[in-house]
């Protein structure tokens, strides 16, 4: 279902994160471009307990992608971000599953204590996955960022080791 991406996802990720119905959603600062989607997948490879660029597949077809890196190494919390999944793919629960594979592999396998996610306050779509995903809504930084030409808030999400239930 998630693996970690490979130098040949890269033209894959590079056409998701620029497709119409996905651009809008992500963050303005994130990198889009080939050379700087390859060299993400270099880092997720070089350093994989600090940083990961994950594919999410079904029944081996690419679907979509998910990131996480190292916030705080003391207190091992991880910041996710780039969920991305393309519209094919959609309504399947898709992103479901490779978020709680996603929180499993970095709470039980690299050791992390807390993932933490910011999404823009007007993607209701990500604000309902997480929830739907056991991340637990933590607050709301009011009007924090200037996208598409207006300030926008940021909803802030959290999750401990302890939240898996098993």
């Amino acid at each position: 279902m998630i693996r970690r991406a490979e130098a040949a996802d890269a033209d894959f990720i590079v056409e998701l994160l620029g497709h119409g119905d996905i651009e809008p959603f992500l963050s303005a600062r994130r990198a889009r471009e080939g050379a700087d989607v390859v060299a993400q997948i270099e880092r997720s490879q070089r350093e994989p307990h600090a940083f990961g660029v994950f594919v999410i597949e079904d029944d081996g077809e690419r679907a979509g992608l998910m990131e996480f890196e190292t916030n705080n190494e003391r207190s091992r919390i991880a910041y996710l971000g780039g969920l991305a999944v393309h519209p094919d793919f959609r309504g399947r629960r898709l992103a479901d599953e490779a978020a709680r594979d996603f929180q499993r592999h970095l709470l039980l396998d690299l050791g992390f204590h807390r993932l933490q996610l910011e999404i823009y306050g007007f993607n209701e779509r990500a604000i309902k996955h997480a929830e739907r995903a056991g991340f637990i809504r933590e607050g709301t930084k009011r009007k924090a960022y200037q996208r598409h030409g207006e300030w926008v808030d940021g909803v802030l999400f959290g999750l401990v080791r302890e939240d898996l239930g098993d």
